[in-house]
């Protein structure tokens, strides 16, 4: 027996009536931002022909763990961003003090070595103080004047003239060695009365005759301008003066001229 489809309101939706139902389904789900994966593949696929056949636009919803995930992201880059500025300033300020201590320890080796050339440029003008005064000559008596010259002619000395100068000196005035050397004689020297004699550093020979008294002694070394004794009248002498010979040597008759001898020193007399 043959059976008809029937007719009327019991017939099934045509291709077309199902299709244009599913679009508008499928456009409500849009529209409330469900759409994804609920819907089976199917449903899926026939949501997205609905929304491109209804040119609705498709919504994409970002579930809350994706969008953690990039905030931390985010903020792992700012901090890293911000780990990453500290150290440059943190290397810029190390290079900079390490700048200002090299330039400080600089300046402080300049100052130290300035301060040595200083100190070193004093030491050796005080040396060359001291060498000039050690080697510089004085008057035997401060002031005064030759009242005898030498090689001067008379029955006061057994050999018939001077052989040295007599200063003017009134008694007890300071007399001092003309320059530096070492004392070789102190005490009585018969008509030179009391009397010193001091081996100059030139190698050459002073004699200071007459004094009233000897502040030296033998071996003791003396320096120019120091006192050495007072002046006096003692031994062979017509009265208070200092009796002054450059010699060669030590010994009586080695004189030579004390004016000359002295002027050669650079002594005004």
């Amino acid at each position: 027996m043959a059976f008809t489809r029937a007719t009327g309101k019991h017939r099934r939706p045509s291709r077309l009536t199902r299709k244009s139902a599913s679009m508008a389904g499928v456009a409500a789900l849009a529209t409330t931002g469900v759409i994804g994966g609920l819907a089976s593949p199917a449903l899926a696929a026939d949501a997205a022909h609905a929304v491109q056949d209804t040119g609705l636009t498709e919504a994409i919803v970002i579930g809350d763990s994706l969008a953690d995930e990039i905030a931390a992201q985010a903020d792992q880059q700012k901090r890293a961003a911000a780990k990453a500025e500290a150290a440059r300033k943190a290397e810029a300020e190390r290079k900079a003090e390490a700048k200002r201590k090299a330039q400080a320890k600089a300046e402080a080796e300049a100052r130290a070595k300035k301060e040595r050339e200083e100190r070193a440029a004093k030491e050796r003008a005080a040396r060359a103080a001291e060498r000039k005064r050690l080697n510089s000559y004085t008057l035997p008596v401060a002031g005064s004047v030759v009242t005898t010259g030498y090689k001067t002619g008379g029955n006061l000395w057994s050999s018939g003239s001077h052989s040295g100068v007599d200063f003017r000196a009134a008694s007890g005035s300071s007399v001092v060695s003309v320059g530096a050397g070492t004392v070789v004689e102190a005490g009585w020297g018969g008509a030179y009365g009391n009397n010193i004699v001091i081996r100059m550093n030139d190698g050459t020979y002073t004699q200071y005759g007459h004094l009233s008294s000897i502040g030296v002694s033998v071996g003791q070394a003396v320096t120019s301008g120091q006192q050495i004794g007072v002046s006096g009248s003692t031994g062979n002498s017509t009265g208070p003066h200092l009796h002054f010979e450059a010699r060669t040597s030590p010994e009586y008759g080695s004189d030579m001229d004390p004016v000359a001898y002295l002027r050669a020193h650079g002594v005004n007399v």
